[in-house]
């Protein structure tokens, strides 16, 4: 049997590099500041659940697959340590994890990726022209790169993991990659995808604080120990 633990990415500003205090203001204006504050608070508890969780796994022939990272070894041990050393929860977990026998895989195509940044470059400093011709351009693109990249991540996983083996994909909740894994992949969402993006939905246009309150509390809650 091969197991893959599935952590849908809730993403944090450094994570976004250089673009993120444009995404990180343009996130503010449409959920609201104070929402918006009491978000990253949520995303700070979600992470450490995250966390307890997986590190009190076996990790010492456990795989990671992470989203955006292109290559492994020892570069990509550097790069997932600098992204740590900005601040990004996500790769925190990661390299705890690799100092506890983990090991990365090369998870991402790196020309993918680059034209995925590209695109949501111009995004977030607003050289796309707002007419709705160009705007549905632009969203065509992201969305078939999206989907290029789901399908090679999933050849990935298809082709890397073994039989017996666990991994686990962090990689962002509105991806559409476990649909492509091969049959004999059992997935365990560590948190429920479907939540973490009604999360979302609520945060940035929904009007019910209770529903929102509710969420942000699945989010954070420990993820229980028997799952395991």
């Amino acid at each position: 049997m091969r197991k893959l633990l599935y952590v849908p990415i809730i993403h944090s500003e450094p994570d976004l590099g250089s673009l993120g205090p444009a995404v990180d203001r343009r996130s503010a204006s449409l959920s609201g500041e104070q929402r918006w504050a009491e978000h990253k608070e949520t995303v700070s508890r979600f992470w450490q659940s995250v966390a307890d969780y997986l590190l009190s796994l076996d990790c010492t022939s456990l795989k990671i697959y992470q989203d955006g990272l292109a290559v492994d070894g020892e570069l990509g041990t550097r790069v997932i340590a600098e992204a740590a050393r900005r601040g990004s929860k996500n790769h925190q977990v990661v390299l705890d994890l690799i100092k506890k026998g983990a090991g990365i895989t090369k998870t991402e195509d790196t020309s993918l990726l680059i034209q995925e940044y590209e695109s949501i470059s111009m995004l977030a400093r607003g050289e796309i022209s707002e007419t709705i011709s160009s705007h549905s351009r632009s969203r065509e693109h992201r969305d078939r790169l999206t989907k290029e990249r789901d399908r090679f991540i999933a050849k990935t996983v298809n082709e890397t993991l073994r039989d017996g083996e666990t991994a686990v994909l962090f990689l962002g909740a509105y991806h559409n990659v476990l649909s492509h894994l091969a049959s004999d992949i059992v997935v365990e969402q560590v948190k429920d995808v479907e939540k973490v993006k009604a999360y979302f939905r609520e945060l940035f246009y929904g009007h019910s604080e209770t529903r929102l309150r509710q969420l942000a509390y699945y989010l954070a809650t420990q993820v229980p120990a028997s799952r395991s």
